[in-house]
């Protein structure tokens, strides 16, 4: 047991990394399989890269206490084998402290958009490294002045500066979740950051006492062992429960990269119910278009705007349609619910105004500004510009060919269609009950398919009747 307690490999040792090995398994498999077997979009934006970051501080902190506490028996014969390598640079900075600044940065985005109504000011890539800077300064300091002894311990009078700037950034965290706390989120993203919390303080309290174990009894060989054992396994359990408890596209439907539900929405609009969002009503009206009338005004026509679509997707120019038609959905949400306009915008915005979004749309660089630099995220007139823009294009553009295509003659086809039906749907629900008819007799034209026995009847009466007269 000595032996082992201090140069590593016993049994307890082998069993908390095998545990650690199946927990970052699953992490692992809780990134990837939404892309795999849901097909979901892999945007390149801090929605998906930021709990990318998360899956990669995970496997460092655990990956650095198997490294730095002695878990494994091997000799350290390599600098990058170094305790200053492993228990300062990898555990700290791009360990706990990235972990954390992951989700400090979500909450930083959702207080920007969601309290202040404005897209946030620092971009996420800036961000995250200017928040880990007292990780990195504090990991420079201990390189200096190197006070790690052969088995990786600083001594007690680390502990204090230590835990503290542990317990400053989950209380960072804390501040920007209260002052969301008034928003009614419509995806959970205010319980995520709370449960997040909850486990980062678990995982501060569990480290703090197996790290004061370490620290203070290490002539104990048992208590040594034991420690380090609760120590990786606790931690291989909190890092995967912290990214269970996902808010990585707290902006987006369907926001979590983990299979919180199903995938029931195939569109913003539904996920945020709005009313017949993206779906076609069978009895809607038949319409007849002009092609002389304001192509924004057919373009309110559903069934239009489908058949546009197409064509325009058809030529590879799809997006205007395709943002014209999510901005009319944006419209359908009242002016005071800001929550719903603001995830609709930010949706829009992320999809079709930034530069290199998936669906970028070609509108001057004044108005893409005026949109990403607005005051307020719930405005009503927030993209009129952009839609005035893209109208005039897609009438230049796209109208003129549309009117000679198949797409069109498709389209006035089954409106035709849908007129004939509408028309015998209407006959057929007329009422041709007697009852309820106030015709009678030979002035009612259907009295003799309603009532033939009556009919005949009658005949017969009137045949009677003149052979007594005569």
């Amino acid at each position: 047991m000595a032996s082992c307690a201090v140069h590593g490999g016993c049994v307890s040792d082998y069993i908390a990394v095998t545990v650690s090995a199946i927990c970052f398994i699953l992490l692992v498999s809780r990134l990837l399989l939404p892309f795999v077997l849901h097909k979901l979009p892999c945007a390149k934006r801090s929605g998906f890269w930021i709990p990318v970051i998360q899956v990669f501080a995970s496997f460092n902190l655990v990956l650095s206490i198997v490294m730095s506490i002695n878990f494994l028996k091997f000799e350290k014969r390599h600098w990058w084998q170094s305790c200053y390598v492993w228990a300062v640079w990898i555990e700290a900075p791009l360990g706990f402290g990235l972990l954390l600044s992951c989700r400090i940065s979500q909450a930083f985005q959702l207080y920007y958009i969601f309290v202040k109504r404005c897209l946030p000011p620092i971009r996420s890539y800036v961000f995250l490294p200017l928040i880990l800077l007292p990780w990195i300064a504090g990991a420079a300091f201990i390189h200096i002045t190197k006070p790690l002894n052969y088995r990786c311990h600083m001594g007690a009078q680390w502990i204090i500066p230590s835990v503290s700037l542990h317990t400053t950034y989950v209380a960072i965290l804390v501040a920007f979740t209260c002052a969301i706390r008034h928003i009614e989120f419509r995806f959970d993203e205010l319980r995520d950051l709370w449960q997040g919390i909850l486990v980062s303080a678990s995982a501060i309290g569990v480290w703090a006492v197996a790290y004061i174990l370490n620290e203070i009894h290490d002539d104990i060989s048992w208590l040594q062992v034991a420690s380090r054992f609760v120590l990786l396994v606790t931690t291989s359990i909190l890092v995967l429960a912290f990214f269970s408890i996902s808010s990585s596209q707290p902006l987006l439907s369907q926001i979590s990269l983990r299979k919180r539900e199903p995938l029931a929405f195939g569109s913003m609009g539904q996920a945020l119910g709005i009313p017949d969002s993206g779906l076609l009503v069978q009895r809607e009206k038949a319409c007849v278009v002009d092609p002389n009338e304001p192509l924004d005004k057919l373009l309110l026509n559903k069934r239009f705007r489908h058949s546009f679509m197409a064509f325009a997707d058809s030529c590879l120019a799809g997006e205007s349609v395709h943002f014209f038609e999510e901005v009319h959905e944006l419209g359908k949400i009242p002016v005071d619910d800001p929550v719903r306009r603001i995830y609709m915008a930010r949706h829009i915005i992320d999809k079709y105004i930034i530069a290199g979004a998936a669906m970028e749309v070609n509108i001057s660089h004044r108005t893409r500004q005026d949109i990403l630099t607005t005051s307020n995220l719930a405005q009503p007139n927030l993209f009129n510009d952009a839609l005035t823009e893209l109208t005039h294009l897609m009438k230049t553009n796209l109208a003129r060919d549309y009117w000679s295509s198949m797409f069109f003659m498709k389209f006035k086809e089954e409106a035709s269609m849908r007129s004939g039906a509408n028309e015998l749907e209407q006959m057929r629900s007329w009422n041709y009950s007697p009852r309820l008819s106030s015709v009678h007799g030979a002035d009612d034209p259907f009295h003799q398919e309603q009532e033939p026995f009556a009919v005949d009847s009658g005949c017969k009466l009137k045949t009677t009747m003149m052979n007594q007269d005569s």
